[in-house]
Protein backbone atom coordinates (compact mmCIF):
# COMPACT_ATOMS: atom_id res chain seq x y z
CA UNK A 1 0.00 0.00 0.00
CA UNK A 2 1.42 3.59 -0.73
CA UNK A 3 1.49 6.20 1.79
CA UNK A 4 -0.90 8.94 0.81
CA UNK A 5 -1.09 11.08 4.10
CA UNK A 6 -2.42 9.67 7.17
CA UNK A 7 -6.28 10.04 7.22
CA UNK A 8 -8.99 7.75 7.70
CA UNK A 9 -10.73 6.50 4.69
CA UNK A 10 -14.46 4.76 4.07
CA UNK A 11 -15.49 2.10 1.48
CA UNK A 12 -18.81 1.37 1.42
CA UNK A 13 -19.30 -2.03 -0.57
CA UNK A 14 -22.53 -3.85 -1.19
CA UNK A 15 -24.26 -6.10 -4.45
CA UNK A 16 -26.13 -3.83 -6.63
CA UNK A 17 -26.63 0.22 -6.13
CA UNK A 18 -26.83 0.00 -2.15
CA UNK A 19 -23.84 1.62 -1.69
CA UNK A 20 -24.82 4.28 -3.75
CA UNK A 21 -28.06 5.02 -2.34
CA UNK A 22 -26.00 5.73 1.47
CA UNK A 23 -23.59 7.99 -0.49
CA UNK A 24 -26.31 9.65 -1.54
CA UNK A 25 -28.07 10.07 1.88
CA UNK A 26 -24.50 10.92 3.39
CA UNK A 27 -23.86 13.31 0.79
CA UNK A 28 -27.45 15.21 2.15
CA UNK A 29 -26.92 14.48 5.87
CA UNK A 30 -23.26 15.02 6.30
CA UNK A 31 -21.99 16.74 2.80
CA UNK A 32 -19.79 15.42 0.45
CA UNK A 33 -16.58 13.73 1.54
CA UNK A 34 -13.72 13.08 -0.62
CA UNK A 35 -12.31 9.83 1.87
CA UNK A 36 -15.23 7.63 0.96
CA UNK A 37 -15.25 4.95 -1.78
CA UNK A 38 -18.14 2.86 -3.23
CA UNK A 39 -17.76 -0.90 -4.83
CA UNK A 40 -21.61 -1.54 -6.11
CA UNK A 41 -20.73 -5.22 -6.83
CA UNK A 42 -22.50 -7.32 -9.73
CA UNK A 43 -23.89 -4.38 -11.42
CA UNK A 44 -21.66 -4.13 -14.32
CA UNK A 45 -21.32 -7.47 -15.79
CA UNK A 46 -17.69 -7.89 -16.86
CA UNK A 47 -16.50 -5.87 -13.64
CA UNK A 48 -14.03 -8.10 -11.11
CA UNK A 49 -14.85 -7.46 -7.25
CA UNK A 50 -11.71 -8.83 -6.33
CA UNK A 51 -10.18 -5.57 -8.44
CA UNK A 52 -12.22 -3.21 -7.36
CA UNK A 53 -11.71 -4.11 -4.13
CA UNK A 54 -7.99 -4.43 -4.45
CA UNK A 55 -8.46 -0.32 -6.66
CA UNK A 56 -9.43 0.75 -3.30
CA UNK A 57 -6.72 -0.89 -0.64
CA UNK A 58 -4.23 0.40 -3.05
CA UNK A 59 -5.27 3.91 -2.47
CA UNK A 60 -4.49 3.45 1.58
CA UNK A 61 -0.99 4.50 2.69
CA UNK A 62 0.45 2.52 5.39
CA UNK A 63 -0.69 5.03 8.33
CA UNK A 64 -3.99 5.60 7.04
CA UNK A 65 -7.09 3.62 8.54
CA UNK A 66 -9.89 2.13 6.19
CA UNK A 67 -13.12 1.53 7.63
CA UNK A 68 -15.46 -0.90 5.62
CA UNK A 69 -19.16 -1.53 5.33
CA UNK A 70 -20.34 -4.33 4.26
CA UNK A 71 -24.25 -5.40 3.37
CA UNK A 72 -24.19 -9.05 4.59
CA UNK A 73 -23.02 -10.97 6.88
CA UNK A 74 -21.27 -14.34 4.72
CA UNK A 75 -22.25 -12.78 1.21
CA UNK A 76 -20.06 -12.47 -1.15
CA UNK A 77 -18.86 -8.94 -0.81
CA UNK A 78 -17.83 -9.12 2.91
CA UNK A 79 -15.94 -12.47 2.41
CA UNK A 80 -13.74 -10.94 -1.04
CA UNK A 81 -13.11 -7.86 1.62
CA UNK A 82 -12.37 -10.36 4.48
CA UNK A 83 -8.55 -11.04 3.14
CA UNK A 84 -7.52 -7.61 3.99
CA UNK A 85 -9.20 -7.60 7.55
CA UNK A 86 -6.13 -8.85 9.44
CA UNK A 87 -4.24 -5.90 8.25
CA UNK A 88 -4.13 -3.40 11.30
CA UNK A 89 -5.49 -0.35 9.56
CA UNK A 90 -8.66 -2.20 8.06
CA UNK A 91 -11.90 -2.70 9.85
CA UNK A 92 -14.92 -4.49 8.39
CA UNK A 93 -18.46 -3.67 9.55
CA UNK A 94 -20.98 -6.12 8.46
CA UNK A 95 -24.91 -5.06 8.21
CA UNK A 96 -24.68 -1.68 8.79
CA UNK A 97 -27.37 1.12 8.66
CA UNK A 98 -27.35 4.52 7.60
CA UNK A 99 -26.69 5.72 11.96
CA UNK A 100 -24.31 4.02 11.93
CA UNK A 101 -22.31 4.41 8.59
CA UNK A 102 -23.39 8.83 9.81
CA UNK A 103 -21.74 8.50 13.22
CA UNK A 104 -18.54 6.71 12.02
CA UNK A 105 -17.91 8.70 9.53
CA UNK A 106 -18.62 12.09 11.43
CA UNK A 107 -16.48 10.90 14.36
CA UNK A 108 -13.26 12.44 16.18
CA UNK A 109 -10.30 10.97 13.60
CA UNK A 110 -7.79 10.80 17.19
CA UNK A 111 -10.49 8.12 18.71
CA UNK A 112 -9.31 4.81 17.91
CA UNK A 113 -11.22 3.09 15.41
CA UNK A 114 -12.06 0.26 17.26
CA UNK A 115 -14.01 2.29 19.84
CA UNK A 116 -16.19 4.71 17.08
CA UNK A 117 -17.01 1.19 15.68
CA UNK A 118 -18.13 -0.36 19.14
CA UNK A 119 -19.52 2.58 20.29
CA UNK A 120 -21.52 3.48 17.10
CA UNK A 121 -22.80 -0.39 16.60
CA UNK A 122 -24.49 0.14 20.09
CA UNK A 123 -26.05 3.46 19.22
CA UNK A 124 -27.22 1.92 15.76
CA UNK A 125 -28.83 -1.20 17.07
CA UNK A 126 -31.25 1.66 19.23
CA UNK A 127 -32.53 3.09 15.88
CA UNK A 128 -33.40 0.25 15.33
CA UNK A 129 -37.20 0.19 16.24
CA UNK A 130 -40.52 -1.72 15.21
CA UNK A 131 -42.30 1.79 15.23
CA UNK A 132 -45.92 0.35 15.06
CA UNK A 133 -45.19 -1.19 18.91
CA UNK A 134 -44.00 1.95 20.01
CA UNK A 135 -47.06 3.48 19.16
CA UNK A 136 -49.30 1.16 20.16
CA UNK A 137 -47.48 1.07 23.63
CA UNK A 138 -46.93 5.07 23.72
CA UNK A 139 -50.90 4.96 22.76
CA UNK A 140 -51.77 2.42 25.53
CA UNK A 141 -50.01 4.54 27.82
CA UNK A 142 -52.26 7.63 27.17
CA UNK A 143 -55.43 5.97 27.62
CA UNK A 144 -54.40 4.69 30.93
CA UNK A 145 -53.75 8.30 32.22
Amino acid sequence: MENTGSTRKFLIATHGKLAGGIKSSLDIITGTADSIFLIEAYVEENRSLEDDIKAVIDQIGDNDELIVFSDIMGGSVTNQILQYALQPNVHVVSGFNLPLVIEIILADADTPAEEVIAEAIENAKQQMVYVNKLLTAQNQEENND
